[in-house]
């Protein structure tokens, strides 16, 4: 997992948004989302969702795909997938643990390991669609199923993902109902960070290793999707004029002060904030000595798909207004 700083970057049934979704997963018998279940015991099934195609536009040109596929297989967006009620076959081991909605993919096959698919598991699969992030597997992806590549970073946030894969998979009505109610939370926990927070005070999103230290922009994970985009707070000089562009970027321990906002949300799986208080280096920051710092785990914070940063704004809107 530790390879995610350089390949990218509570659960679902506390989710009011994704009950439904949560609903149809553990019925898989009588399924009534439009995924892998209720095709399971027939994995011929896809075949005659073929018969009906229609042709998209993506990164590798014009492609035909099923106008209603029945077994997806997610090796990338399947955050985009749950609001739309459409659960897939098959989706990456990483992406299935998401705290934020893995009680909703119960049955759902393990593709492999994240960003080291296993081509077997998946032809056996029989998808009749497969969603990716990486170009580089196309030309494998491609001969199983028709394959549509969305490069990462192409699609900035939750309503640029809901759109489009509510166009793609014909989920229009189904991503407008879910983005509207997104807006309304989104927008008052932003209200609520407001009244409570002074509008000049910068954030930090970091990340804490055994020997590095990451700061992250605002389309990485680690908190800066429901910070800086959702709650609409600002970066410290230092992070909004090199990040944002690149996105993430490892910093030296003694360059930690340029980078380090009034608050901080640090991911890290070991250090608590009675650690970073007696630590010579974080004890010194004045957000430490003010202990305006939002520790979580990587299992948290790394996700930043819809359902995620929805969760995560919420987490953190109560953290900054409790009393609000």
């Amino acid at each position: 997992m530790k390879s995610w700083h350089k390949l990218l970057a509570a659960g679902c049934l506390a989710l009011p948004l994704l009950l439904s979704a949560c609903g149809s997963a553990d019925e898989a018998s009588g399924n009534k989302t439009e995924n892998s279940a209720s095709s399971e015991s027939d994995p011929n099934r896809s075949t005659s969702s073929q018969s009906e195609v229609k042709s998209v536009q993506t990164v590798n040109g014009e492609i035909e795909i099923p106008a209603h596929p029945l077994r997806i297989v997610a090796e990338e967006y399947l955050g985009s997938l749950i609001p739309l009620e459409v659960i897939p076959v098959g989706a990456p081991g990483l992406t299935l643990n998401n705290v934020y909605f893995k009680e909703a993919l119960k049955g759902v096959a393990d593709t492999g390991d994240y960003g080291k698919m296993n081509l077997e598991r998946i032809l056996d699969l029989n998808p009749d669609l497969i969603l990716s992030a990486n170009n580089d597997n196309y030309a494998q992806l491609s001969k199983i199923a028709p394959t549509v590549v969305v490069p990462w970073g192409n699609l900035k946030n939750a309503h640029e993902e809901l759109t489009y894969f509510g166009e793609l998979l014909d989920k229009r009505e189904k991503a407008a109902a879910w983005l509207q109610s997104y807006d309304e939370r989104i927008a008052a926990a932003r209200a609520r960070v407001e009244q409570a927070i002074p509008a000049e005070a910068s954030f930090s999103i970091l990340e804490v290793t055994d020997k590095s230290i990451f700061v992250y922009g605002d389309n990485f994970g680690r908190g800066g999707q429901p910070v800086y985009q959702a709650l609409g707070r600002k970066a410290p000089e230092k992070v909004a004029a090199e990040i944002m562009e690149k996105q993430w970027a490892e910093i030296s321990a003694e360059k930690l002060p340029d980078y380090a906002g009034d608050y901080l949300v640090i991911t890290s799986n070991n250090l608590t904030l009675e650690d970073l208080r007696q630590d010579p280096m974080w004890g010194t920051l004045p957000a430490i000595k003010n202990g305006q710092v939002y520790v979580w785990k990587e299992e948290r914070s790394w996700y930043y798909d819809p359902v995620a940063v929805l969760s995560q704004t919420e987490e953190l809107a109560a953290w900054l207004a409790p009393a609000v």
